[in-house]
This record gives C-alpha cells, structure tokens and sequence, in this order.
C-alpha cells in the first residue's frame, strides 16, 4: 500500500517524533479519558442530530440522544463504563450533564434548523505525489447555487492560546488541501467551533496557504522516512509533556521506551491507519 499521513498523525510527528514513535510504531494505546469520550459522544450527537427534520433539531431532542448513543458506544468499548464509574465525583447524571452543556452550549453558536450538511463525517483522500493525505471532516456545508465550501470541525475543549492554535489550523488547512485536490475548488471558509468556552475561529483558506500546508506536509513526511530508516525518533520536550499519555516511558523524562518492533520500518508509514483519532481535549 502507499505511504499515508492523516493531520493528527503529521501534528504528532511535528510536535515529538517520539510521540509518533510511541502511537505508530510501538502502536501504544492512549489510556481512556472522561474527557476523550464525552468528545466522542458529543461529536456523535452533534452528527446524529441532522437525521432529525429541521424543525426538530432543538437542544431538548438533542440532549435526549446522549444515552442512546453512550449506549452504542458503550457495547462498542465496554471499558468506558468502567471509566466513567472510577472517575472521582462523577456519575452517570453528571456524565450527561457535562455532555449536556456542550450541546446546549454548540445552539447558541450555530442554529442547526437552518444548516444542511452536504457531509457528516466525512472520510477524504488524496495522493500528493505518492503521498495519500486522508482524514475525516466532521461537517461540510456547500453553498446552494454556488457550490462554496465551509468545512466545521467541531472542538468540545476550550479554545488555545493564540500560541498554540496553530495546530488547530494546520488540520483544517490539511482538509482543505485534500478537498481543493479532489474538488478543484479551495474551501470558502475553515471553521472551528469550540465548546468548551464558545469561541469560534474563522479561516479563509489561499492557495498560496495550501501550496505551503503541501510542502510542509512533504517535509514532515520525508521526516518520518529518515527517522525510520535510522531509528531515530528523538523526543522533543516541551510544555505539552504535561498532557502526554506516554511521558514515563519518554527517554526525556527518564524512561525507557519498549524495543522497536522488528517490522519498525514499515509500521512507521501506517498504511492501515485512518487518521481518524480525536484529541483527548476534543
């Protein structure tokens, strides 16, 4: 199979080599979090919500969904349940609650009885010079009579300093890349709607801002080639090892990372992968 890069996967790899090392090659699992799922049952619902006709899709029905969609992801990873009891001070109502909030919170920011996605979790693909880009896009709105694309991402974490919303871009602009090279057409706009403190960010994608994402999507490529053909996935210590899933056994902080697999060098360009993997802060 061709080489693949998702976004979440290149913003891995530009963060810490050895964060990729630890997620594709070691193919560590990240421990589940209160955090990551109620994200991934937000996001559920927020899909969910536009099978529903236009006139029914109020803050009430949308709350109503949270348990039967917890229920099938439940059945999915039995292990949640689980999490979610362990959790200090936090039972099923005030699991719902939180989840609740953020979907209350998402109708003050975008009135879903006027909005017809033309896709929902929408999976895109595209070969860059031998390179297949490809992810999921939660939402894409088009333009009736013009055709004009908004791509939505949806974000049920507080929105970044400014220092650091640069990651955040860089994965709507790797979509944006990939619709331009499939369509023809640059996205209008790219939209993140944070729900965590109600903050939306706009951006107004150019070609000369998707000719650059292309580079530096090949640079950071060609970048994970030389570290697997060497073996040298170097960690890059910084303020964002605080949150890091694997930092006891990160060589910077005095751990010891597990043998490199004897396939290393092929698991490093994840052919298998889906990109599709949700930040514990979504």
């Amino acid at each position: 199979m061709p080489p693949a890069l998702s976004p979440s996967r290149a913003s891995d790899f530009k963060q810490c080599p050895m964060l990729y090392r630890f997620r594709v090659v070691d193919r560590l699992p990240s421990p589940p979090s209160p955090a990551a799922a109620r994200g991934t049952l937000v996001h559920a619902v927020l899909e969910r919500l536009f099978d529903l006709p236009a006139g029914e899709r109020t803050p009430a029905n949308a709350i109503g969904l949270l348990p039967g969609l917890w229920a099938e992801l439940t059945e999915e990873e039995p292990g949640l349940v689980a999490m979610i009891e362990d959790a200090p001070d936090l039972d099923e109502a005030g699991w719902f609650a939180q989840a609740g909030g953020l979907i209350e919170r998402w109708f003050t920011l975008e009135d879903p009885v006027r909005l017809e996605p033309a896709e929902r979790e929408l999976y895109v693909e595209t070969d860059v010079d031998g390179l297949t880009l490809r992810g999921y896009i939660d939402r894409l709105d088009v333009a009736p009579g013009t055709g004009a694309m908004r791509v939505v991402d949806y974000k049920t974490g507080r929105s970044p300093a400014e220092r650091y919303e640069g990651k955040a871009l860089f994965q709507m602009k790797f979509y944006a890349l990939v619709l331009w090279r499939l369509r023809g057409e640059i996205p209008t706009l790219l939209q993140l709607v944070y729900l965590g403190d109600g903050q939306v960010v706009r951006y107004y994608p150019e070609e000369r801002d998707l000719l650059g994402l292309q580079a530096n999507v090949k640079a950071v490529w060609a970048a994970i080639e030389r570290a697997a053909d060497t073996g040298d996935w170097r960690p890059s210590p910084g303020r964002l090892c605080d949150w890091c899933d694997f930092r006891d056994l990160c060589p910077a902080w005095g751990g010891t990372p597990p043998p490199l697999p004897a396939d290393a060098t092929s698991r490093a360009v994840d052919p298998a992968a889906t990109g599709h993997v949700e930040p514990a802060d979504d």
